[in-house]
């Protein structure tokens, strides 16, 4: 997922293990979040659904809800991005993975191709509008040091900072050895934010980089720019690169760094939404980016 720029790559002096950061958790601590960890959504399922359910909980929290952090999972889907909507053969590309049975959206927030499966852990932080300037990049550090804490059981060499090749490139990709493994983009409303990332736990980093060039290839209809380039080698799992034995183990450590980091947060087993306002509002997203 990506940032507001590509372009602006942090100096490789910024760049910092993050398990050390705690770059906004003071900001943050006194929130009373609420973590919500949907189940493994349906094979067949809209994956759309998940950022419509996003979509309306943030016009609640803009309207005085708790603050929110999702943690959600697709069993096979293909998100792109707003930019990659417009690549000349971005239907067509779009309709040929649909005809392989995987679900296909176009997300609302920043952010290039990433392909979902039962091994990525997506995350998303719902958060009020604080009543004045905001500094995104504070937001992204914090999500990113969140990210890199959750994998210290295992590893304490998370870093952070473009990694060059890699699908959805943004200044905040997050690595380990120089492998991507964790992407982080924001979603705005009026009262209310969304700072959202993917990370991949099991499977082959490689294998889901061969699905985005793919897309590319297709989508780009041989224009040679407007898109990411996609590499082998630049991205990798967290069982790959640090031996993490599964997504509930990672997502297990996830919920308490949460928990550390917001110290009134409480894990919901039921938080709920209006079905009927998720569908409008997937129907409506999907009209104004499909």
């Amino acid at each position: 997922m990506n940032i507001p720029s590509q372009s602006n790559q942090l100096p490789e002096s910024e760049k910092s293990e993050l398990t050390v950061q705690r770059i906004s958790a003071e900001q943050h601590s006194s929130l009373r979040l609420q973590i919500w960890e949907t189940p493994l959504m349906r094979l067949g399922s809209s994956v759309l659904d998940a950022f419509a359910w996003e979509e309306v909980m943030c016009r609640r929290v803009g309207a005085g809800h708790l603050p929110v952090a999702h943690i959600w999972r697709h069993p096979d889907a293909f998100v792109a991005g707003l930019r990659d909507r417009r690549l000349p053969r971005a239907v067509e590309a779009m309709d040929v993975i649909k005809g392989q049975g995987t679900a296909v959206c176009v997300r609302p927030s920043g952010g290039a191709a990433v392909p979902l499966n039962p091994g990525v852990v997506n995350v998303s932080l719902i958060l009020p509008n604080p009543g004045h300037a905001i500094n995104i990049h504070d937001d992204f550090r914090e999500m990113a040091s969140i990210i890199a804490e959750s994998l210290t059981p295992w590893s304490t060499q998370a870093q952070t900072g473009e990694v060059q090749g890699a699908f959805c490139p943004g200044d905040y990709d997050v690595s380990v050895g120089g492998l991507k493994f964790c992407g982080i983009a924001q979603r705005r409303q009026a009262k209310a934010y969304i700072i959202t990332a993917f990370i991949i736990v099991e499977g082959q980093g490689d294998r889901l980089a061969a699905e985005v060039r793919k897309f590319y290839e297709e989508a780009s209809g041989g224009i040679a720019e407007g898109y990411p380039e996609v590499k082998h080698g630049t991205m990798a799992s967290l069982q790959e690169l640090a031996g993490v034995p599964s997504t509930a183990a990672y997502t297990a450590s996830l919920v308490r760094t949460l928990r550390n980091r917001y110290p009134h947060a409480a894990t919901e087993r039921v938080l709920s939404v209006d079905a009927d306002d998720v569908l409008r509002t997937a129907e409506q997203m999907k009209q104004r980016y499909d």
